[in-house]
């Protein structure tokens, strides 16, 4: 499966979830380097997904992104699956 597969199925399942906002950060000149793919919002905690496929690794500016984004309080991680997703917004709410 390719990492934009992952990246939409993703997106569609976070559609379903009530309350939930989020959408695909594309990259780009007026981008910031590093951001990660997903960006989330949902009760009022700040989510930052970098999708990858099985074999796929986030690069050293992705990775320092993440740290950043923890280190600010927000939760970003490295994700290959919905089920993924899931299991961070179901296991923050506990």
């Amino acid at each position: 499966m390719k990492e934009s597969d992952i990246v939409k199925a993703i997106l569609k399942y976070l559609k379903t979830v009530p309350g939930c906002f989020a959408w695909k950060e594309h990259g780009g000149m007026y981008g910031t380097a590093g951001i990660p793919d997903i960006i989330c919002c949902y009760r009022g905690r700040f989510y930052g997904f970098e999708v990858k496929t099985e074999d796929g690794e986030p690069t050293r500016l992705q990775e320092a992104t993440i740290r950043k984004i923890q280190k600010a309080g927000g939760t970003a991680l490295v994700v290959r699956s919905v089920d993924e997703v899931r299991a961070v917004i179901d296991g923050s709410l506990q």
